[in-house]
């Protein structure tokens, strides 16, 4: 559906930021050096139990994982959502959990039986 109206509008849909691909590609590097940036004081301000060199992987490791969009308004909601994530850590509207979420292992199974349950603090599922 959404397809069908944007051919009938021929194809032109008002930009969100960026009006070509390069500017978009701007914003996106001006974002992930801000990030660069802020990661010693991020780790400073939370006291994480992690250096700055893991930080820095794990943020190359997120913006790497959409490299493949190349939609430009899809890329502006992208750096949209990146820079609020930046600075509401920046300010501190994050606490440390909600930073060390990003360092969790998807992948990690979860315990089956009552006493691993207990141990591991999810004894009500």
């Amino acid at each position: 559906m959404a397809n069908n109206i944007a051919k009938s509008l021929g194809g032109k849909v008002k930009p969100i930021l960026s009006l070509d691909r390069n500017d978009a590609r701007r914003r996106v590097l001006n974002l992930y050096r801000a990030w660069y940036r802020q990661i010693p004081y991020i780790c400073y301000e939370f006291d994480l139990p992690v250096n700055d060199k893991q930080m820095r992987s794990k943020v190359r490791e997120l913006f790497f994982a959409n490299k493949d969009v190349t939609d430009t308004r899809v890329i502006d909601m992208l750096v949209i959502r990146g820079q609020m994530e930046l600075n509401d850590t920046v300010n501190k509207f994050k606490s440390q959990m909600h930073v060390m979420a990003y360092f969790k292992d998807p992948n990690q199974h979860k315990p089956k039986d009552f006493l691993s349950k207990f141990l591991s603090g999810h004894s009500n599922e």
